[in-house]
This record gives C-alpha cells, sequence and structure tokens, in this order.
C-alpha cells in the first residue's frame, strides 16, 4: 500500500479570507483530506515546510499540534497496514478521524457560508463583523467550544464595552452569534453540552429595552405638505417613507419588492418578508396618489419603486437583499435633508415610518387589529411594541401627584 501524509491549506476560501487547514492522506493514488480545526491566511503558512510561520499568533503552539497530529495520524496508519490486506480509503479516514474538539471559527464558517447559501445578505454583513470581533478579542488564535467559559465571556464584554465602545445591545447581539454557533455543533453532535455556557445562572441573554420615538400627527403632516420639487430624489424618498407609513409602517424592504400585480380591486396584496404573513390592505387616497406618480416609468420585473429594477433576477435572494441595503442607506440619507427642510429634529429614518404609525395610533385601535396591520406573529409582540406609544396612563398618574 503506497501512502503518504501532508500538511495543506485547502484551497477553498472562507468568507473572512482564510483557508482549513487539513491533512491530507494519499493512499494508492486517492486522497482525502482530515481536517485539523483552524483556518489561516496564506500569507502565514509555510507550504514547503508545512508549519504556520511565526507572524501567526501562537505560531509555536500550533506547530506543536499540527506535528502532533501528523505523527499520531502517521501511526494509525501504521496500524491500518499492518492489520489489513486490503485498505480502503474510507475505512482509512474513518481510522484515522482525529478526535480534537470542533473549533469555533470552523463552526462559524459553516454557519456565515449556510446563511450566504439562505440569501441573507444583512446577517452575513453583520453576523461576520460580530465573528471577527471575537476573534480580535482571542488575538487571531481559534477556540475549541470547552474553553467558551462565563469567565471568558464575561472578559469578552468588557473587551466589547470597553475596548469597542460598543452599545448593551450590540453586546448581547454579539453573544447571540456565539450561542446560536454553539447550538449547532451541539445539534451537529459535534460539541458536549456540558460545558453549556449560556442560560439560568451563567451567561443569560436578555435585550435591554430601546426608546422607540415616531412622529407626531403634525410632524407627518408637514412633510406632506414640503415642497421637494427642486430635488427628485429628496421627494422619492418622501414618498417612500410616506407610502410606508400610509400601509402601517410596512417594512422598506417588502414596499421595494412591491409589484403592480400585488395591486387588485383597489387593494394592495403582500406578504411580509420577514414571517412570510400575508393578507390586503385597502389603498388609502393617499396612498393611490404616491403610486400614480410612477406609472409611466419603465415596466420592469412588474416593480413599482425603481430601486431593484436594475437587478436580473429577483429569485437571486442574497443580491436582492444587497441591493436593498444599498438603498436604505441612500434612501434614509435624503430623509436627512427632508428632515431639515421641515425642522424637525427627531430621527427620521425609513424605519421610523412604523414607529410613527405606533405613536399615531396609541390607543385609538384594538390590539387585535394592530396585530393584523403589524403582520405580527403573536399577540403579545403587539402589546409589547405598542407599549412604547401609550404613555396616557402613566401621565395622568403623575399629574395626578405633582398636579397642572
Amino acid at each position: 500500500m503506497a501512502s503518504s501524509l501532508k500538511i495543506v491549506l485547502r484551497k477553498k476560501k472562507n468568507n473572512d479570507g482564510t483557508y482549513p487547514l487539513a491533512l491530507r492522506v494519499t493512499v494508492n493514488r486517492k486522497t482525502t483530506y482530515i481536517y485539523l480545526g483552524h483556518n489561516l491566511k496564506e500569507s502565514d503558512w509555510d507550504a514547503v515546510n508545512q508549519k504556520v510561520k511565526k507572524s501567526y499568533p501562537n505560531a509555536v503552539r500550533l506547530n506543536h499540534f499540527i506535528l502532533q497530529k501528523k505523527t499520531e495520524i502517521s501511526d494509525n496508519l501504521l496500524t491500518v497496514k499492518s492489520q489489513t490486506k486490503e485498505v480502503v480509503l474510507s475505512t482509512v479516514r474513518k481510522t484515522m478521524a482525529p478526535t480534537t474538539e470542533a473549533s469555533f471559527f470552523e463552526q462559524a464558517t459553516l454557519f456565515i457560508d449556510n446563511m450566504h447559501k439562505a440569501g441573507k445578505y444583512n446577517r452575513v454583513k453583520t453576523d461576520q463583523t460580530r465573528i471577527n470581533h471575537f476573534r480580535d478579542f482571542l488575538k487571531g488564535k481559534d477556540i475549541p467550544f470547552s474553553e467558551i467559559t462565563v469567565p471568558l465571556l464575561n472578559r469578552y464584554q468588557a473587551f466589547l464595552k470597553g475596548s469597542r465602545g460598543i452599545s448593551e445591545r450590540t453586546i448581547v447581539n454579539h453573544l447571540l452569534i456565539i450561542r446560536t454557533i454553539y447550538n449547532q455543533a451541539i445539534k451537529g453532535g459535534l460539541v458536549d453540552n456540558k460545558a453549556y455556557p449560556f442560560g439560568k445562572g451563567k451567561i443569560a441573554i436578555k435585550f435591554p429595552e430601546s426608546v422607540k420615538i415616531g412622529l407626531s400627527p403634525e410632524e407627518v403632516k408637514i412633510i406632506e405638505e414640503l415642497d421637494l420639487s427642486e430635488n427628485d430624489y429628496f421627494h422619492h424618498a418622501r414618498n417612500i417613507w410616506l407610502f410606508s407609513f400610509y400601509f402601517a409602517g410596512v417594512r422598506i424592504s417588502d414596499v421595494l419588492r412591491m409589484k403592480w400585480s400585488d395591486l387588485q380591486n383597489d387593494r394592495l396584496y403582500y406578504a411580509m418578508g420577514k414571517n412570510l404573513k400575508a393578507g390586503s390592505l385597502k389603498v388609502p387616497e393617499k396612498a393611490l396618489r404616491i403610486i400614480n406618480q410612477y406609472r409611466m416609468d419603465e415596466k420592469k420585473n412588474d416593480l413599482i419603486f425603481p430601486e431593484l429594477k436594475v437587478l436580473n433576477d429577483l429569485n437571486d435572494t442574497y443580491n436582492v437583499q444587497r441591493k436593498i441595503s444599498y438603498a436604505v442607506k441612500r434612501l434614509n440619507k435624503a430623509l436627512l435633508h427632508v428632515a431639515k427642510q421641515a425642522n424637525i429634529t427627531k430621527p427620521l429614518t425609513m424605519h421610523i415610518s412604523r414607529h410613527t404609525f405606533g405613536n399615531i395610533s396609541g390607543e385609538k385601535i384594538p390590539v387585535q387589529m394592530l396585530q393584523k396591520l403589524y403582520r405580527h406573529s403573536s399577540v403579545i409582540t403587539t402589546i409589547g411594541y405598542q407599549a412604547n406609544f401609550i404613555n396616557k396612563t402613566a401621565d395622568d398618574a403623575l399629574e395626578a401627584v405633582i398636579g397642572s
């Protein structure tokens, strides 16, 4: 049985620019790879000598690990040779597979790849940044899941707050991605959950409450009546914002996907992209006046608004989400100018249209109807969201004590 062993970087690049480190086993001119749970940049790898360069953090420790694994697998290969007359490559791989624990960043790469394949552009972008922050905290080295402990995560939170200046809510998002990847490894049978660092008495994932501020009816009226004739794009951004508001703060990603065929019998039919809940609403006269401004535009992909008309394939979810992300940034920048011209000091963004509807609706609409308008899956979500805008009881209680 002719055989050889060589440590190599596989040529399938990860999203972070690194390559998986693997041991290449060749038996009778057939090859298999055994991954070692580490990822490196090409600039940190000495392919001739099969070792990590000194430029890599903890190079000495990783080189020792590589040598140890190569020796271990070489010994296993000799054992297989002595015990088996005819060697099948799959048997060799099963026999020699290393027993090292799965590494966090190897699983993180798989997680990001799955998000990419699912077309979740925003998740890929934000989660990769959070994963990179964890890597920076660890000074570039990989880590087995068993070493992700409560004390380590407490130090990581302090690092994010002190060195990065990250808010409490964003810190929770950073912990959440670690927990998600940890759970992925547990479900895949790669990690024992005995050392799981999350849950009661450990690291608890709890989002701090955020302040949601919407515009008043008077401020909406100012925006509606503002003369923006000298700038077509500011006028367009105002149209998109108002259109969203007129349909109970429908998300901008859904607005930009809307098609002429969604308009039937004076109603707008659409399924919300976030949870796929479908429904229809009567088109308000104010919204109809906005739609009519786009009837003479290019009828590409049946889209009402122009932002996604540059795409040839609306089924390419990843590129659609990427284009929406770029469009939202541009629209929000235009809304800054709209707010300035309207003398509105509150933040004016596409998402604020949803808060504005919540603020103005207040206690005027039954919560069950608001759930339907918001397309929430649970009425509890609606109650929690609307609580941000119902202040009358608290205001009356305060006035009862201090007087008017």
